[in-house]
């Protein structure tokens, strides 16, 4: 996937040397702010996460989503501050503390943390894409392809895991009437 990602970049870069010049309309700008409000506030929350899980697993992969989220919010930030698009106020980041000192009643359960990121990393792939088909500018629609393939990438591997752990929500079939029954 990314091999073909850069391909599509190099050609789209060709196309658009003078697009950039273009100022980013109001819908790239406010796209640009909620996104970087969205994963900043769930890097806060998946530290808190990394904070609160003795899961060895878990642990590694909710710090390899911080580090994604840390890496797209600089990326993020610099095209905003580049654009003059004022950025959003942001939470700190979460110390490391020690996880025995959590009170059972405030410690979200492994389940609880793998879904609540698997939401969020959700919601966030559905802002790139509505912002990437929105976007008139092709560097603007370049960044969130590419925030777009990082999340699925991620949330790939991370939905096995929940799979393992069987912390997946799985719906229920769907049978539609009149589909022939198979036996078992």
């Amino acid at each position: 996937m990314p091999d073909l990602l850069q391909a599509l970049k190099s050609v789209a870069l060709s196309f658009m040397k003078d697009e950039n010049k273009t100022p980013l309309h109001i819908g790239e700008a406010m796209t640009c702010w909620v996104f970087l409000a969205l994963i900043a506030e769930t890097q806060v929350q998946t530290e808190v996460g990394i904070n609160s899980t003795t899961d060895p697993e878990l642990r590694k992969a909710l710090q390899e989503a911080v580090n994604m989220f840390q890496t797209e919010k600089e990326r993020i930030s610099c095209f905003m501050r580049s654009e003059g698009i004022p950025l959003p106020p942001l939470s700190e980041s979460k110390p490391i503390s020690d996880l025995n000192s959590v009170p059972l009643g405030v410690k979200l359960t492994d389940n609880e943390l793998a879904n609540s990121l698997k939401k969020k990393l959700t919601m966030a792939m559905g802002n790139c894409a509505e912002a990437a088909a929105h976007s008139i500018r092709s560097d603007v629609s370049l960044i969130w392809a590419e925030f777009l393939q990082e999340h699925i990438t991620f949330l790939l591997t991370f939905k096995s895991l929940m799979r393992k752990r069987g912390w997946l929500k799985v719906p229920p079939l769907y049978n539609p009437p009149g589909l022939p029954q198979t036996e078992k």
